[in-house]
């Protein structure tokens, strides 16, 4: 189970079930005091660490990890309430010798068939990719 307790304003820390803590807060223009992340980029920030995990995952059983790696999120948001994510780009950066097969394979598993919250976003969200590989 996840629990949510209020700190302070617009302060929330969930604390997760590998006890763990997430904090969010808001915008001072909200309430907030600016001291965490906002839950819709922690939610973002969910998906990048989801799909981040299977990938790297799936190229260290092929033996063929990257020197370094890093996702870019760019993303559209409804201009209405509720204010959700209605498309999603994900730039997945490869540095070092990763064989383009290879990753193009890790990303297509992680998008296809285990990162749950891609599964879970793309009900809303038009979810696309690309792969950049940098030396």
């Amino acid at each position: 189970m996840l629990t949510l307790n209020w700190n302070e304003k617009m302060k929330f820390t969930a604390h997760t079930e590998s006890n763990h803590e997430v904090v969010m807060d808001s915008s001072p223009n909200v309430g907030g005091e600016d001291a965490a992340a906002r839950p819709m980029e922690v939610l973002l920030a969910a998906l990048g660490g989801c799909t981040a995990m299977d990938v790297i995952s799936i190229l260290e059983k092929m033996k063929t990890p990257p020197k370094d790696f890093k996702i870019e999120i760019d993303y559209v948001k409804a201009k209405e309430h509720p204010k959700i994510y209605t498309s999603i780009h994900l730039k997945y950066i490869f540095i070092g010798n990763v064989p383009k097969e290879n990753a193009e394979k890790a990303v297509n598993l992680s998008q296809t068939k285990y990162c749950s919250a891609s599964a879970m976003l793309r009900k809303s969200a038009e979810i696309t990719y690309e792969l950049v590989f940098e030396s």
